[in-house]
């Protein structure tokens, strides 16, 4: 039997004020963010221009995938829009941390150590560094060791202590632009630059690694453009545009990137094969809608932001805070609350709104996960979702929502759900 239907989507009068007043109040924090849309629409069109994007790159192949072109040309796309010199864009990446984990053994061998430079890492890495030792396959397997540089009583990069602890061994630095499941500020690319020239003052061979995921097309430059060496992330999330039904991008220097796609495929074929399967048009075209899907999401967010801090609520970034990725913390401080709130947020959403989120084990985390999102693309976080782990502070993180006016919708659901339990 499905929900009643009866009054969906209609809030009382204190819910539609104060939707209205962050309206006004946030209208020029979010003129910004569509100054930055433009800039990174700019962006991506001369990337898809300069090599001459045609439909002829949409067909796709099949078997090996052998000079396929649509395929080559989109590598090239990505690389000029994260100024890099080589990339690999595959629908066969099945998320960020496989594009990530990719790199990681690409990059490393045995008896290199890995450096985490902002604090813990996001839980689905943890198993992959062997720094979570609950899972088999990580790299303590194969004679690499990670070690974490914590962060500092601000909750930000301590630049002398990750220096401190670089060794002779020290191959990699490990940074994780997005707060994750962490009750952190997320780290721009103005903080990231100024680790990333400190480490190579320091050691200058050193390969700097960004986790980008939930961070494209935020900011006017990516971290590659701050000295990054390799980054990557999923197009189920920003650079997907809420469009590409699956995948993963990695971006780098080229000896790195080859490395990389020897862990993809293997060595010898490394990028040369990899049939495309049709999926060409989705990958290029959600690419080019990436800078409008990621500019309606933070629109949201810091809406959001602003109606749920005058409701009393503990948000991380503060709606005037600048904003580095496309994720809004929400302290709610109890399990409860935050099964209230993914529950409005699901019931606001086009796929699957008459499901009720409740707290699981989920591949990849330790603690069992809460997770509201009805998306046309199983997981997609460019699309509206709202998750959280069931430990201490109990917060949720909303993000996505591919329209503004999608956000609105789902918070002010969640704000009713509140309301009906006499939260708020």
């Amino acid at each position: 039997m499905s929900l009643s239907t009866k009054n969906l989507l209609q809030f009382n009068e204190k819910i539609e004020s104060i939707s209205k007043e962050a309206l006004d109040a946030t209208n020029e924090a979010r003129s910004k963010v569509r100054e930055v849309c433009f800039k990174n629409q700019r962006k991506v069109l001369e990337a898809f221009i300069s090599e001459n994007v045609g439909e002829h790159h949409f067909y796709g192949t099949t078997g090996y995938g052998f000079h396929d072109s649509g395929r080559e040309t989109l590598d090239r796309v990505y690389a000029r829009i994260f100024n890099t010199e080589a990339a690999i864009v595959r629908h066969s990446i099945v998320s960020g941390t496989h594009a990530l984990a990719a790199a990681l053994f690409g990059c490393l061998r045995p008896g290199d150590e890995l450096l985490c430079a902002t604090g813990d890492p996001y839980d689905t890495i943890k198993p992959v560094t062997g720094i979570d030792k609950n899972w088999s396959g990580g790299l303590d397997e194969w004679g690499i060791s990670a070690d974490i540089a914590p962060l500092n009583a601000e909750n930000m990069p301590d630049v002398p202590g990750i220096i401190s602890k670089i060794t002779d061994r020290t191959k990699m630095i490990f940074i994780q632009r997005s707060c994750g499941y962490n009750w952190r500020p997320s780290f721009s690319v103005r903080t990231i630059k100024e680790i990333i020239q400190a480490l190579k003052q320091k050691k200058p061979d050193i390969i700097v690694m960004v986790d980008n995921c939930y961070g494209e097309m935020v900011e006017e430059i990516e971290p590659t453009d701050a000295g990054a060496d390799i980054m990557g992330g999923s197009l189920i999330k920003n650079m997907g545009g809420g469009i590409a039904p699956t995948g993963g991008y990695i971006v780098g220097r080229a000896d790195l990137i080859k490395s990389t796609s020897n862990v993809l495929t293997c060595a010898g074929i490394g990028s040369e094969e990899g049939a495309t399967l049709g999926h060409g048009r989705l990958l290029y075209q959600g690419t080019f809608y990436a800078p409008h899907v990621v500019s309606g999401a933070l629109e949201g967010i810091i809406w959001a932001s602003y109606v749920l801090e005058k409701l009393g609520f503990d948000t991380r970034p503060r709606w005037t805070d600048e904003r580095t990725d496309i994720i809004q913390g929400i302290k709610l401080g109890s399990p409860k609350l935050q099964e209230i709130f993914c529950r409005g947020i699901q019931r606001a959403c086009p796929v699957n709104h008459y499901a009720t989120p409740i707290a699981g084990s989920l591949t990849g985390y330790s603690d069992p996960i809460i997770m509201a999102g009805g998306s046309f693309i199983q997981g997609s976080s460019i699309e509206l979702s709202c998750d959280g782990p069931l430990r201490e502070p109990y917060a949720v993180y909303l993000q996505g929502g591919i329209s503004f006016e999608h956000v609105r919708l789902g918070v002010m659901n969640a704000l009713r759900e509140m309301a009906d339990e006499k939260i708020i």
